[in-house]
């Protein structure tokens, strides 16, 4: 039986977990915070962590991707995408007015994890602008402060299930900016994950260009663009070792076993550039894993 690393019980990563294991029987080993979640699997004590690294709203999840680039050595062994469906979560008989209706303007604080705050901003300013906010290291662990902590006018953003889970009101539902949105989660780990099987493949590599090299990308993009190789994400981040230093996350619609991309990547680095492969896996949409 494998065993599975993630954030805790009744946060996204925990439902979306559940998503692409479906049926398979799994060990599941759940971390308050997403180091932990990595330091998991990197040690060997589970086979995988399932980590969310984009978002519909708020794009990359930098601190995640640092993880996969500068602390861990744990390919991508596959990805699959989830609604974030969030929801304001707390004790509804503290927040009713004298006409016994549910009163926003009572709430003094509201906790979640930064990325699932950043996704209901406009419903916080426009129903509880008054409400302080705060950051914790998850949604699931936000529900479960508001547990612990009666009549203090403190209410979560999190999921349907962590409200369940925790005995408490779903206030409002789906209070989350855009209708679509969705988070992107890969699962990483030393083992192929062969669970389920997905006719879209991906790779994702890491080029650092050669330095003082004018025309370096350019050659890099052509080098994929003149085969027809579909680059489907392309991000720039600091590599860390020098200011103004950048390395290129690229996503590419192929996978390794193939002629032309090996060919591809072989061009990049002939003209000096490093070129990391972070994985090749199946993807899987939504809509594959109902």
């Amino acid at each position: 039986m494998k065993t599975i690393a993630l954030l805790p019980a009744g946060s996204v990563s925990d439902e979306a977990a559940k998503q692409l294991f479906g049926s398979e029987q799994v060990n599941w080993r759940h971390h308050r915070l997403i180091a932990d979640v990595f330091q998991s699997t990197a040690t060997g004590v589970s086979h995988y962590s399932v980590i969310p690294i984009e978002n519909t709203i708020e794009g990359s999840v930098s601190l995640h991707m640092d993880w996969l680039v500068h602390e861990v050595d744990l390919p991508m062994q596959a990805e699959w995408v989830y609604p974030s469906i969030q929801n304001l979560i707390g004790r509804r008989p503290e927040l009713l007015n004298g006409s016994g209706e549910l009163d926003l303007t009572r709430i003094r604080k509201v906790i979640s994890h930064p990325v699932a705050m950043a996704q209901c901003l406009q419903f916080l300013r426009r129903f509880m602008p008054q409400a302080e906010t705060e950051h914790v290291s998850s949604t699931a662990e936000a529900v479960k402060i508001v547990k612990e902590n009666p009549g203090e006018g403190i209410v979560a953003i999190g999921t349907r299930i962590a409200a369940q889970i925790n005995g408490l009101d779903l206030l409002e539902e789906k209070i989350t900016d855009h209708d679509n949105n969705y988070t992107r989660f890969v699962l990483v780990g030393h083992e192929p994950y062969k669970a389920r099987q997905s006719e879209r493949i991906k790779t994702s590599i890491l080029i650092t260009l050669p330095e003082d090299y004018p025309g370096a990308l350019h050659q890099v993009l052509s080098a994929f663009a003149w085969r027809k190789i579909n680059l489907s994400r392309i991000e720039s981040r600091p590599t860390k070792k020098k200011l103004g230093n950048y390395y290129f996350y690229m996503e590419i619609e192929m996978s390794l076993d193939t002629v032309l991309l090996p060919s591809a990547l072989q061009e990049v680095e002939a003209i000096g550039c490093q070129v990391r492969i972070l994985g090749c896996y199946p993807s899987f949409s939504y809509e594959q894993l109902l």
